[in-house]
């Protein structure tokens, strides 16, 4: 009983806005309190964050606390129901990332399909080009080949091998809306 009429009183101080005696109410139930909440929670720094905030929380809340009712039972069953919030946000958090990874991947496999529609889109205009006007192409572009070492190979000009070279380009820009580098 004298624990009980010491809380009480405790609790009185606290109420009317005695810092000391909400300090002696910290350091009575922190390691409870942490303890508790790490117990739940099964990590320190947010267990200990939530025990400072509840007691931040009782401080400005002093007023509307009774002194008359088990303060046990109130702190903790306020720590459970933090404790609780806190776990149903971390949950919605997860799965709002979850979604969001899903919408992701749902997008890259839609960005894929329309690749590789284009790379299909593409291969066909080239494979409708002119049988010259496809081997100059292909040999700029796959081998990496100069205008005179294409002129060279196919014993034909450079100003063919240019005009050609802009003609498939405009042809397949037209055709795929694919700019050729």
């Amino acid at each position: 009983m004298t624990v009980d009429l010491a809380t009480r009183t405790l609790i009185g101080h606290v109420v009317h806005g005695d810092q000391a005696a909400f300090a002696q109410l910290y350091r009575t139930y922190r390691t409870p309190a942490l303890k508790f909440c790490l117990h739940l929670l099964k990590d320190r720094d947010e267990a200990e964050n939530m025990v400072h905030d509840l007691f931040v929380k009782l401080w400005e809340r002093r007023a509307s606390i009774n002194p008359d009712l088990n303060f046990n039972s109130f702190l903790f069953t306020c720590l459970r129901n933090l404790t609780f919030d806190y776990l149903k946000q971390v949950e919605k958090s997860q799965q709002f990332k979850q979604r969001y990874l899903e919408r992701m991947e749902t997008f890259r496999d839609e960005d894929t399909a329309d690749e590789e529609a284009r790379v299909q889109r593409l291969q066909t205009a080239i494979d409708g080009l002119s049988h010259r006007r496809k081997a100059i192409l292909l040999l700029s572009i796959e081998e990496g080949k100069s205008y005179g070492e294409i002129a060279e190979l196919l014993r034909i000009s450079k100003n063919t091998v240019k005009n050609q070279l802009v003609k498939a380009r405009q042809l397949l820009r037209d055709t795929v809306d694919v700019a050729i580098s």
